[in-house]
């Protein structure tokens, strides 16, 4: 067993265990291997500073890659790996919803889909239910453009904080 704390180990890790690591926290194959080119990392704000230039430089379709990993808002992730474990404690939330929010939660996701062309992405941990249902309804009438922005801006929250829950020492 190695004394190297987590972040050690990405330092040092192969390319492909240090990819594969890094995927459970963004599923964006770029943001990965732009990551892995600029290794080592002092510490984990370092880590983190470097994730949130990656992210916002991503192209859109590399943010729609990221996305393709989480689970809709309110359904129960699937798998046993590491990364849906994370999803199910950040949409601890949803999993507590009576059957009302829940259908109303399926009906918005659908329609957000339909408007947008991708899942519904929110940095769920620590929110209820009615208030991730409220944030989705709201977010129905952003424009396109704005809606990217705030996408960009929760995968980012939900980055961070795998990043710490994967690195931290």
């Amino acid at each position: 067993m190695s004394d190297d704390s987590p972040l050690d180990e990405l330092n040092g890790a192969e390319p492909e265990r240090a990819e594969r690591e890094l995927l459970a926290c963004c599923a964006s194959v770029r943001w990965a291997r732009e990551l892995l080119a600029r290794r080592p990392y002092p510490d984990l704000p370092g880590l983190r500073r470097v994730s949130a230039a990656v992210l916002e430089e991503l192209d859109w379709s590399d943010v729609e890659q990221a996305l393709s990993a989480h689970p809709r808002i309110g359904e129960r992730p699937a798998g046993s790996g590491r990364e849906a474990g994370w999803s199910r404690g950040e949409q601890a939330g949803a999993a507590d919803a009576g059957p009302e929010v829940r259908e109303d939660l399926a009906v918005g996701n659908l329609a957000y889909e339909e408007r947008f062309g991708h899942a519904f992405l929110i940095c769920a941990t620590g929110l209820s239910a009615e208030t991730m249902l409220t944030r989705l309804r709201e977010r129905l009438g952003n424009d396109p453009e704005t809606e990217r922005a705030v996408v960009r801006t929760e995968l980012g929250k939900i980055v961070d904080l795998r990043l710490g829950k994967a690195f931290a020492p």
